[in-house]
């Protein structure tokens, strides 16, 4: 009890000051949230006469935030938020100082290696031997030589995690078209995002990560997204939510939904627990009373050419007398599907109050401008497609598109091209060769596999492994763990025995511990990289890693390697990547970009984004107002757009409107409906669709992130580890949340070792009682469980996640759905 009770002054905390207890001041220079206006500013030291500051961006989340790095005598002693950077401010979340543990992380990988031990597995040591780089780039070029020699080329497979820039991952798709194979590269986005980027493309035509103007939102509803626990971006996040809660007038009203109370619920006005999988009902019985009551936004969305409402509970309606503006389908899916879904219908299906469920809804209605956002937590399940669509069609419906306060998509930055032109390099095998042919082994894009997904990488290990639709023979990893992150792990690491495995990390990940040869990456704070940034506000932004230190040990940039392996690869290709040359050479191709188009803050060339940082224009192009588009002018958003010009640049789609009937879906209705055996007459509209939770048990298990996850990489830093869990105060692990009545049920005490287990096996860690998790799901965020990973990763409890996790996707998005396995628990 005494948990929820800490939850709960927590949140009148968070009330009276409008910003984030305990997330303000942290260590290295944080700084603090606005709004604990009681507080001063944390700001960055004056250097001393031997200290150098180099900018630079954080790695440890998609941020992407903008640090000054304090290096003095060699050593970088300090990391700060970099002042005039946009996203960062000054400032840093708990994750930032976390640079320095990296860089001299003790357990890095110092260059290149190559095993001499045959067999693979978690008990073998794979005997690793330093080689020069030389060696090991010849070693891997030569089989990727033999393999297009063979015109086995496509069996070569490059997986990829969290691509930076242009001078990495950038890369990676003009090194698969001239070698030749589809598999080179096959990204993350499947285990992470691709829920919600593709039910967004069903709906409005773009299918990218949203930019939200949250400073401008009167109203924020939250379905999973942690927004203070870690969504991107979360250092700007907490600022953000210390005006909008502590500044802004009038304060923006926030209601958050999820499966346990976590911080942002605590800070939230409105905090609902969900179902887990339901959020889909939720959404569709908010678009009810939304069009019930007469909510909707109709200069936007349209209106019934007399002006009498005739949603009517139950009840269908022509459609011939409603008069659409910027949506398609709207009384379609009146009929078909959301005229039954009423508050009491949904709480039902959610098990939330029904009077909760329609004062969000009548709130959301009448609060402009509103955003609904969500992450994994609707997305992650079998009908993530449709809970997304759902979600986002509630924008919609409040015409929050491209508004003042509401949320659009990202533009690029105005980068030079690249030296030369892969076009022109493209030799026989490249162009015509018979790699054409052969399917990409995740099935992406097949009638067979996954035919409207981005990427399924969680199928890639399974598929080699049954030969479906072939073995793989070499395989390369870039800031990707899938051997730990994918569901199923063991089918990974049986496929990885049988191959041939490169890993570039700078650390020793499970992966590298089945890796034939090793060609480490620079840690972050020794590399020349570009990023440009993740969906922020929309306008262009790009940033630049600079090297605060030389390489501390012999390893060298990934993309680096592509380059130099490319230029050992036989023919044109190899020409092409001599004249590339390096990874420099290309930024300071990007950056001639910046000489026509200069940005805000002055940066128009390479030396000049070097010494500021970042460049950007922080003007998005686009705006919406009372259901007109504008273009800006130089001046203003003054240029009305025309309907043509909306088509092709803000809603992609057929009608060039927002198709809550989705003609993308409607245009594959027969594959969906063969392959999930679903309605086809109704597929198209967001609808309700109970989610299927394989596993086996009773209980839902769901594994959100935390602050300092750092993308996986806090797992060996014991000042991470120390803090990973600040809620139910995990140090040496992190704790598995458990309702106090679901655990003394099964004879469970608190902070008790219990066994959790599905049917693919079991793990063990320890539970702790917590009032503010839902009786029906287990908690646990993942982060341990690590076998390889460094001293401090491995044997850590609870075991990690992935062994129990069943490997089903959205056959429509291919999202991973990490949150849908149901699990047993007993004590151990």
């Amino acid at each position: 009890m005494k948990l929820l009770e800490t939850l709960i002054n927590r949140r009148r905390f968070l009330k009276a000051t409008g910003a984030v207890a305990g997330a303000g001041v942290v260590a290295g220079g944080a700084g603090v949230v606005p709004g604990l206006t009681t507080l001063s500013h944390a700001r960055s030291p004056a250097p001393s006469a031997d200290t150098t500051i180099t900018k630079n961006i954080c790695h440890q989340c998609p941020a992407r935030c903008g640090i000054d790095v304090y290096t003095t005598g060699g050593r970088v002693h300090a990391i700060y938020g970099t002042s005039d950077h946009p996203i960062s401010n000054g400032k840093l979340c708990p994750k930032g100082p976390l640079g320095a543990y990296i860089l001299y992380d003790p357990d890095r990988f110092k260059g290149p290696m190559k095993r001499t031990n045959p067999n693979k597995g978690r008990d073998q040591d794979p005997g690793f031997v330093p080689i020069s780089w030389n060696e090991a780039l010849d070693m891997v070029a030569d089989r990727l030589n033999g393999l297009r020699e063979r015109e086995e080329s496509h069996r070569f497979a490059l997986l990829y995690g969290r691509g930076w820039g242009a001078s990495c991952a950038g890369l990676l798709g003009n090194f698969g078209k001239l070698y030749g194979s589809p598999n080179v590269a096959i990204g993350h986005s499947s285990m992470c995002s691709d829920g919600s980027i593709i039910s967004k493309k069903a709906v409005d035509g773009i299918g990218g990560y949203n930019s939200y103007d949250y400073k401008n939102a009167n109203m924020l509803l939250m379905f999973g997204a942690g927004f203070l626990e870690a969504f991107r971006p979360y250092n700007n996040n907490m600022q953000v939510w210390g005006y909008i809660r502590g500044v802004k007038v009038p304060k923006t009203r926030i209601t958050a939904v999820d499966v346990h109370m976590n911080t942002t619920l605590a800070g939230s006005d409105r905090a609902l627990l969900i179902k887990p999988g339901t959020d889909g009902a939720l959404a569709l019985a908010i678009a009810h009373v939304i069009l019930v009551d007469g909510l909707w936004e109709k200069a936007f969305v349209g209106d019934f050419s007399d002006g009498v409402n005739r949603f009517i509970p139950g009840e269908t309606v022509d459609p011939d007398s409603f008069e659409e503006k910027w949506v398609k389908g709207l009384v379609e899916w009146w009929n078909a599907e959301l005229k039954d879904r009423s508050p009491r219908w949904a709480a039902q299906v959610t098990t939330l109050y029904e009077r909760d469920i329609l004062a969000t809804a009548r709130e959301f209605g009448t609060t402009r401008p509103a955003i609904a956002l969500y992450e994994r937590g609707a997305h992650a399940h079998s009908n993530g497609i449709f809970n997304g669509m759902a979600i986002h069609t509630l924008n919609a419906l409040v015409g929050s598109l491209y508004a003042k306060g509401g949320l659009a998509y990202q533009v690029g930055p105005s980068y030079g091209p690249l030296p030369v032109n892969a076009d022109d390099y493209l030799d026989d095998w490249a162009r015509t060769g018979g790699w054409k042919a052969q399917p990409r082994i995740d099935l992406k894009g097949h009638p067979d596999g996954y035919l409207l997904a981005n990427n399924m990488m969680q199928e890639i290990g399974p598929n080699s492994l049954q030969g479906k639709p072939y073995k793989l023979d070499t395989i390369m990893f870039y800031l990707n763990n899938a051997i730990w992150t994918a569901p199923d792990v063991k089918a990974w690491e049986e496929a990885l025995k049988e191959l041939f495995v490169i890993e570039t990390s700078p650390f020793p990940s499970e992966t590298a511990m089945f890796a034939d040869v090793i060609l480490p990456d620079h840690t972050y704070l020794e590399r020349l990289q570009d990023a440009p940034t993740y969906p922020f506000q929309g306008w262009p932004m790009t940033q630049l890693r600079v090297p605060a230190v030389k390489p501390l040990y012999d390893t060298k940039y990934f993309g680096d390697v592509l380059i130099e392996l490319g230029k050992r690869i036989q023919g044109s290709m190899g020409e092409y990547y001599q004249a590339l040359d390096n990874t420099e050479n290309v930024i300071r191709h990007l950056a001639k970009g910046f000489e026509s188009d200069p940005g805000d803050n002055g940066v128009n060339s390479f030396e000049s984004w070097k010494e500021k940082g970042v460049w950007y224009k922080r003007v998005y192009p686009y705006r919406q107002i009372d259901g007109e588009f504008y273009e800006w002018d130089g001046q203003d958003h003054t240029r009305l757009m025309s309907a043509d010009e909306v088509r092709g640049a803000l809603f992609k789609t057929a009608s060039g409107k927002f198709e809550i009937r989705s003609g993308w879906l409607e245009a594959h209705a027969d594959w969906i409906a063969a392959k999930t055996g679903r309605d086809p007459s109704r597929l198209m509209f967001p609808i309700w669709e109970e989610p299927s939770h394989p596993g086996g048990g009773d209980l839902y298990m769901v594994t959100p992130k935390v602050a300092l996850h750092a993308e996986g990489r806090g797992a060996n830093l014991p000042v991470a580890i120390a803090n990973m869990q600040p809620t139910l105060g995990g140090r040496n692990t992190i704790y598995i949340e458990i309702n106090p009545k679901t655990a003394r049920a099964r004879g469970i005490p608190d902070g008790s070792r219990v066994r959790i287990s599905s049917d693919l096996g079991a793990i063990e860690g320890y539970c702790k009682y917590y009032e503010g998790v839902r009786p029906d799901t287990l908690v646990f965020p993942m982060e341990h469980g690590h076998w390889a990973h460094g001293r401090w990763a491995k044997g850590r409890k609870p075991g990690h996640s992935g062994e129990i996790t069943v490997n089903q996707s959205d056959r429509i998005t291919g999202q991973c759905s990490y949150y849908t396995t149901k699990v047993r628990i007993e004590r151990a």
